[in-house]
């Protein structure tokens, strides 16, 4: 059995070479994650925080969220960090309080019904079907005037997407089949992304057979990765913030020799642990 990601799925479609480095071969990455990430993660790492102690019944103040926001920052600074935009570690530092800032006073008292945070959901697609998705929610809450589960997802990038795109969207879409599996109450699920950029919430829902046509297209492309054995590349302007461009073929690179011996004897490479394209490179 294999357990799948949105991630991992979205890392096959982007470019199945950089899927082979990076799932197959587990090959480290050369350089460290991207500043975009870092960015994602120090503030994902703040609203956790936060939801943690409002689920106890405590409500940090906006200064001691900034605190753990810059706390997080530098614990996960890294020297090495991928930096493809001519702008200032500074200017990113920045903009994540006021992402922050903006959060807290829109959110302001923040009575919406959290449940639990970064949440770890297990989608099964189909009886029997071997291999499992696995997800985190970075907020689930409940709300009561709906009577519907939410799922709140926190997005950090510079552009938003077209309405389709959310129609659309796989990950939380997901995530929403797990939920309904665990609770098993047939209440509805209404997906929720956070675009921090522009201090604004984006809402959708899908009918029942929209999610079982999701199952069954997850199926295919799993199918799919499970019976590839040519792993293409794909030259797009997702190479700038690959954590694989050294070691592509497609710019004329390679992989070391130490890991390329690894792969033709079948031992395993060690795991890299830096996320340059992650979820939050994409949130």
């Amino acid at each position: 059995m294999t357990i799948y990601s949105h991630s991992r799925l979205s890392a096959f479609e982007q470019c199945k070479y950089r899927y082979k480095l990076k799932y197959l071969d587990k090959i480290p990455s050369p350089v460290g994650k991207s500043v975009e990430a870092h960015l994602g993660e120090c503030v994902h790492d703040a609203l956790e925080w936060f939801y943690k102690k409002v689920i106890l019944g405590e409500i940090p103040e906006l200064d001691e969220v900034i605190k753990k926001y810059s706390l997080s920052w530098q614990e996960k600074e890294t020297d090495d960090m991928l930096i493809v935009k001519e702008i200032p570690k500074q200017n990113y530092f920045d903009k994540g309080v006021k992402f922050l800032i903006d959060y807290y006073f829109k959110h302001k008292p923040f009575d919406d019904g959290t449940l639990e945070t970064e949440k770890k959901i297990w989608v099964n697609l189909e009886e029997n079907f071997p291999h499992k998705i696995i997800g985190y929610v970075d907020r689930l809450a409940y709300n009561k005037e709906k009577d519907a589960y939410e799922i709140h997802d926190y997005k950090t990038a510079n552009t938003l997407p077209e309405k389709s795109k959310f129609e659309n969207d796989r990950q939380l879409a997901l995530y929403s089949i797990g939920i309904k599996d665990k609770y098993k109450d047939n209440k509805p699920v209404i997906l929720i992304w956070h675009y921090l950029n522009y201090n604004m919430k984006i809402s959708s829902t899908r009918t029942e057979d929209e999610l079982q046509k999701l199952k069954k297209d997850t199926i295919k492309l799993i199918n799919e990765i499970e019976e590839t054995k040519e792993f293409a590349t794909n030259k797009s302007v997702l190479c700038n913030w690959c954590e694989y461009k050294q070691y592509c073929k497609a710019w004329g690179n390679s992989v070391p020799l130490e890991y390329q011996r690894n792969i033709k004897t079948g031992v395993e490479n060690p795991k890299s642990s830096s996320p340059t394209i992650s979820k939050y490179l994409n949130d």
